[in-house]
């Protein structure tokens, strides 16, 4: 019996994925999917899967905390999973984990967003995807809404509302920023975000800054990531949507939010990008609170990856108790 042709590869990015000729696509990386919980035994945070749009595909996953009081009002998160933006989903086991943590330690009503992942959606669909998803959340300050979700109804508090997310989820987040507080984009029901959580935003651009190495620069991993998944992206790695401070990028004054919270890692590739975006914030003219921690000694996303350890516990307690 003869054997199966090989597939044809058309284009691949080393170690995440391969795309084949035939427009199928392997990933070799991600964890895999687990479903909501109903009350999880850990934390005792609820969980369930909602549908924001069936075109374009979005959807989330819905966190809710145990209460005491039944008339009690939480403060909603909006949450941009990571994984660049070709891996990982909010249906993820690493992200079931981390949130059900935080919605626990938070005391915070979480809606992860489910947006549609490159190659199969280039960018700028998970952005898109994003900004529908926090327009669907917040149209329920007012209950305009088709699809209705009663947690949100029942349990949301619009006056703190908050977004954020890990690595391309917080570079999501800081773009809705933009758009909401630059006046391209108005979010339904009259709702202003009250802060936003940035853990290890990706951010990138054609030249090395602070402590980056110049060599090897053209060929991070980042420029490679942001290559495959916006390959006609107008200006290349020097997009405002990757680059803040890009030519022709909207003045960071212009933050939709009263406050920021960034995290960055010691040993993480993404550190001094960091750094230069909470100072370039500083700098800006940006009439909010900027705020900025340094985890020595960790990894990119160690507190997903890890969350039982120390730095990964007060990291999420600093992140609590930033929802006021």
């Amino acid at each position: 019996m003869a054997s199966a042709t090989p597939k044809e590869i058309a284009r691949e990015l080393p170690p995440l994925l391969r795309v084949y000729t035939d427009g199928t696509v392997e990933r070799f990386l991600g964890s895999p999917f687990v479903p909501p919980s109903l009350e999880d035994p850990e934390t005792l945070v609820s969980s369930k899967d909602i549908v924001i749009s069936e075109n374009p595909s979005i959807s989330a996953r819905v966190y809710l905390p145990k209460l005491n009081d039944r008339k009690e009002k939480l403060p909603i998160l909006v949450y941009f999973h990571g994984g660049a933006f070709c891996l990982e989903s909010a249906f993820s086991v690493l992200h079931q984990r981390y949130l059900n943590i935080i919605a626990s330690q938070a005391n915070v009503l979480v809606v992860s967003v489910e947006y549609r992942l490159a190659p199969e959606h280039p960018l700028p669909a998970a952005y898109e995807d994003s900004w529908e998803a926090l327009k669907w959340v917040t149209s329920h300050s007012s209950n305009d809404t088709e699809n209705s979700e009663p947690w949100l109804i029942n349990r949301g508090d619009f006056n703190r509302f908050y977004i954020g997310g890990d690595t391309v989820g917080a570079n999501i987040a800081h773009n809705a920023l933009l758009r909401a507080g630059g006046g391209s984009g108005t979010l339904l029901g009259g709702v202003k975000i009250a802060g936003a959580v940035l853990a290890f935003p990706l951010f990138w651009g054609s030249k090395p800054v602070l402590e980056e190495p110049v060599e090897g620069h053209e060929e991070s991993s980042a420029m490679q990531v942001w290559r495959f998944v916006y390959p006609d992206a107008p200006g290349g790695i020097d997009n405002p949507l990757i680059n803040p401070l890009a030519p022709g990028a909207p003045s960071l004054a212009t933050l939709g939010c009263p406050k920021v919270l960034i995290f960055v890692a010691g040993k993480d590739d993404l550190r001094d990008r960091g750094v230069w975006y909470y100072d370039a914030v500083k700098e800006s003219g940006w009439q909010g609170d900027v705020e900025l921690v340094r985890v020595e000694g960790e990894e990119h996303c160690f507190q997903i990856y890890h969350p039982e350890t120390e730095n990964s516990k007060s990291m999420i307690s600093r992140i609590a108790s930033f929802f006021v």
